[in-house]
């Protein structure tokens, strides 16, 4: 496992922590992971010759890490601008305590969408060949 390259592509999950905080709206931001995905895919194709599935598993993995730290600490404006997301946790046993809610739900949340990342990843080393140097 290529940690040094996990950890450097797991930053776009740290951009996209601070970004879903306040800039980036609910409606738009499928499109940002999309293109997230598409690109640590590829980076994961071109550098990785075994465990590409793994790579891309653990990336996300890592942007769960990133995501559920500058949610749960800039939770009030999170809220603030994501009030969708706190009517669907009002439903929630742990409704009084949404950060809780986050730090529980979050590695759940990341292993979902590290099976996506991981099969972006996987699938597009089938068309992409890793550069193997010397």
């Amino acid at each position: 496992m290529n940690w040094k390259l996990i950890f450097q592509l797991s930053l776009f999950g740290l951009v996209m922590a601070f970004g879903t905080i306040s800039l980036i709206p609910d409606k738009i931001e499928p499109l940002f992971w999309l293109a997230i995905f598409i690109v640590v895919g590829y980076i994961i194709a071109k550098t990785c010759t075994q465990k590409i599935f793994l790579h891309g598993f653990f990336v996300s993995m890592f942007n769960c890490v990133w995501i559920m730290i500058a949610h749960v600490l800039f939770y009030r404006s999170y809220a603030q601008h994501h009030p969708e997301m706190v009517n669907m946790f009002s439903t929630n046993p742990l409704h009084n305590h949404p950060r809780v809610l986050m730090l529980i739900t979050g590695p759940f949340i990341g292993a979902f969408f590290g099976l996506f990342q991981g099969l972006f990843a996987f699938i597009i080393s089938r068309f992409v060949k890793p550069n193997i140097t010397k």
